[in-house]
């Protein structure tokens, strides 16, 4: 976990769990003693450092995790699972394929990271690839323009928060930007989205990762609810630059712009949202 990242997450109705499962998150929301909204980031970020802190370095924990985000609309239950192990996994895995041998032995200890990598394997072929799916998909220092296509403008829910006098603003409590729908209207934007870069740029849709996200979306319950979450990225951007953040309707309008002729439009309105998102990605080797 880290804590400049944003979150993608599916919530899925309790019905959608196997009957095993299902007690198990009703006894969760039920319980006093499980991280709560307002500190689950925090929980979750220091449970990880703890593990990546010890001597040796633990890269993926030992159990699953039992703890999950839960939202209630009406009496209806919707879970989210943290799974950090599997997330672990998943991440020391690509981390593992990407990062030069010298650095990945510098990072985790050889026979540790030998060792996790024959664990996850082994877990991959007991569970089978219906395991590897999961809930939450992170990224650091930015959001990724195809998570912002699922959504629309109007389901933008904005908190600044409160800070103490002489403060920096981008440390206040409560502070947070969230994107949340239906994941009927997730489904449908991106396959309208993914239309219109198909008809208007052929093979050149592929490099947007809409497809992906179809792909990830369908694999969840179709009453379930889409959560984008701008997570720790709210500190490292002040009042305004939250209030100006429109990037969910922005790229709505590029879309738009694009399959309805509007070239400029389009164009303008894209590069809006990149420019934002890029200045921000920048900030990760400024320091």
């Amino acid at each position: 976990m880290l804590p400049y990242a944003a979150y993608l997450r599916v919530y899925e109705p309790l019905t959608a769990f196997a009957e095993s499962e299902r007690k198990v998150w009703a006894d969760y929301a039920d319980s006093r003693d499980r991280p709560r909204r307002a500190n689950a980031l925090n929980a979750e970020h220091s449970e990880s450092v703890m593990r990546l802190l010890g001597m040796p370095p633990q890269p993926v924990p030992a159990q699953e995790s039992p703890n999950a985000y839960l939202r209630r609309v009406e009496d209806r239950l919707y879970v989210c699972p943290w799974q950090t192990r599997l997330r672990s996994w998943l991440a020391f895995s690509r981390l593992r394929g990407t990062a030069p041998v010298r650095l990945m032995d510098r990072l985790v200890p050889k026979a540790i990271a030998e060792q996790t990598a024959d664990d996850f394997d082994r877990f991959k072929r007991q569970a089978g690839s219906s395991a590897l799916r999961t809930h939450i998909r992170t990224t650091a220092w930015h959001v990724p323009p195809s998570w912002f296509v699922p959504f629309d403008g109007n389901e933008r829910w904005l908190v600044l928060g409160s800070s103490a006098p002489g403060q920096d603003v981008t440390t206040a409590t409560g502070r947070n930007l969230i994107y949340v729908t239906s994941m009927a209207q997730a489904r449908r934007r991106t396959a309208r989205a993914l239309g219109v870069l198909r008809r208007h740029l052929g093979d050149a849709a592929a490099n947007f990762d809409v497809e992906d996200i179809a792909r990830w979306l369908e694999e969840f319950h179709p009453h379930s609810l889409v959560e984008l979450d701008y997570g720790g990225l709210v500190h490292l951007m002040n009042d305004d630059a939250l209030q100006a953040d429109q990037s969910v309707a922005e790229l709505s309008a590029a879309l738009t712009g694009l399959d309805t002729g509007q070239e400029e439009l389009a164009y303008a309105m894209y590069q809006r949202v990149i420019l934002r998102w890029k200045s921000m990605q920048q900030l990760e080797s400024a320091n």
